[in-house]
């Protein structure tokens, strides 16, 4: 089949070069230009990607990069994978997928099934989605199968992480079904879009509450001079009802940081309660300044301090920033008069800086994401906070 996937991401990339491995023509549409003239170029954006992948499926002339949506009109599937963050409330940002959506919609083709891969509310692909897509004036079949990507996982991937589906109707289920089915090992449907719309919330909102229990678990271990990470591994030694979550500066990343505000802004919506992903987001929130009366208990006032941040990726091993903790632990710092530089090879240059040699030149080295290559030992006698717990 010929399929156009909107947005060239850590989403729809991965997907585009799997489709287009499974024989399916696949036209990857972005409107960044400069993303789509480096993918021309054979260069891969992102790290689950090799540029031997992007040049192989030009080579094979099942995959083409493109700004131009005129590509939608030809295509049997289109896929919607853009960003859907939050703004600067804390509320639901759809202004990317809307865009996306109302592009498509001006060049959809009859009987072409839309499937969206980005994160909504439970409700939205029913409502919001499938109102855009009616400015085409054509039939057509609408699904949602949420994306499922966890950057540098080196074990799970497009196409043995078990798929999601669920369509308006019967037939625009099976025919996303047996889409994925073409490339993904285990595709389970669901009987309603809204089911699978909050799974896909209720996955996340599960990692950003046990990640904020843990670590209040690790202001207590610290508090009690015990050592948090030991006493994680000593209650993953019971074979059943626990699950190993650690401790950090705060969540990150595309989803964990975000998705629960869309399942809390869909209950403040309805009057249903999410009292827990809200204490949570206040837990995750509050580290900064947790960090920072640590910071001024090992080292006293910060003013004039020089400090420098180890990893400010999202997660260890990615150059992805997107809602790091680095972030807001950062800016706390600096509010409170530090002289705050960061180190992270992989991101090198972020928000109008550059990355700072590991030395024993600073007051304090605070310890985020730093990366599993990182040699620490650079900082010879510097006194460090590591914020992922540990001794």
């Amino acid at each position: 089949m010929q399929i156009a996937i909107v947005g060239q991401g850590y989403v729809g990339l991965p997907l585009a070069i799997a489709a287009a491995n499974a024989g399916h023509t696949v036209y990857g549409i972005d409107t960044d230009s400069a993303l789509i003239a480096n993918l021309s170029r054979g260069e891969s954006p992102i790290g689950d990607i090799t540029n031997a992948q992007i040049q192989s499926a030009f080579a094979s002339r099942r995959y083409f990069a493109t700004t131009n949506f005129e590509s939608v009109k030809d295509a049997q599937i289109v896929v919607i994978c853009v960003p859907t963050p939050l703004d600067a409330d804390y509320k639901p940002d759809l202004s990317s997928l809307k865009s996306a959506l109302t592009s498509v919609a001006q060049h959809l083709a009859p009987e072409t099934l839309v499937i969206n891969e980005s994160t909504v509310a439970p409700g939205t692909t029913r409502s919001t989605i499938a109102s855009i897509l009616e400015i085409a004036q054509v039939p057509f079949d609408l699904a949602y199968s949420p994306e499922r990507i966890d950057p540098a996982n080196k074990v799970w991937n497009v196409t043995n992480t078990p798929k999601l589906v669920a369509g308006l109707t019967e037939q625009a289920t099976e025919r996303a079904k047996a889409f994925y089915a073409s490339f993904v090992e285990s595709v389970t449907t669901g009987s309603s879009l809204e089911v699978i719309e909050t799974a896909k919330l209720l996955e996340n909102s599960f990692r950003l509450i046990n990640i904020s229990f843990i670590n209040e678990i690790a202001q207590f271990c610290a508090a009690m001079n015990i050592d948090v990470r030991e006493v994680v591994d000593a209650a993953s030694t019971k074979p059943y009802g626990f699950m190993p979550f650690y401790p950090s500066a705060g969540v990150g990343g595309h989803c964990i940081p975000v998705d629960p505000k869309y399942l809390s802004s869909k209950a403040n919506e309805i009057g249903a309660p999410t009292r827990f992903i809200d204490l949570a987001h206040e837990v995750n929130i509050s580290l900064p300044s947790y960090f920072l009366g640590v910071a001024t208990g090992m080292i006293g006032d910060l003013a004039n301090k020089k400090v420098l941040v180890v990893g400010v990726a999202y997660k260890p091993n990615v150059s992805d920033t997107r809602e790091t903790p680095a972030e807001g632990l950062i800016e706390t710092l600096r509010k409170a008069g530090a002289d705050v530089a960061w180190h992270d090879d992989l991101v090198q240059e972020w928000n109008g800086t550059t990355s700072a040699p590991l030395t024993n030149s600073y007051d304090l080295a605070i310890l985020v994401n730093p990366h599993s290559h990182c040699d620490l030992s650079l900082l010879g006698s510097t006194p460090t906070l590591n914020t992922r717990g540990g001794f």
